[in-house]
């Protein structure tokens, strides 16, 4: 059974296009590769961080929402923590509202997160 997922991670700023839609395409391979549908991404773009993140003041935010196995969201994040592309990021995921439930809107549940960095 897939679970609904959101991952949200912070490209470095001084990243070409080409290197940034090159890391798009690495991470969507991967969550496809193991078993992620509904794939959605949204480039959000260069944006201010709220803090200094090693010493960079700016990111390129990028956003996805698909459907996978909890089995793929391990592999994903071990390859980002390891990148040198991903200064951050952030796995969200969502809880199907129960049968007959009013509220139609997954829930936030959990959420994991590199350390240090």
């Amino acid at each position: 059974m897939n679970t609904l997922y959101e991952t949200m991670y912070i490209l470095r700023p001084d990243l070409g296009d080409e290197a940034v839609d090159q890391a798009i395409s690495r991470y969507q391979d991967m969550l496809t590769e193991s078993g992620a549908e509904d794939m959605e991404t949204q480039h959000r773009g260069k944006r201010r961080l709220a803090y200094e993140i090693n010493r960079y003041r700016e990111g390129i935010y990028i956003q996805m929402n698909y459907a996978a196995p909890g089995t793929a969201i391990a592999p994903m994040e071990r390859a980002m923590r390891l990148s040198e592309e991903v200064i951050r990021y952030l796995t969200i995921r969502f809880e199907e509202p129960a049968e007959g439930s009013e509220d139609r809107e997954p829930q936030k549940v959990e959420f994991s997160a590199p350390l240090g960095s």
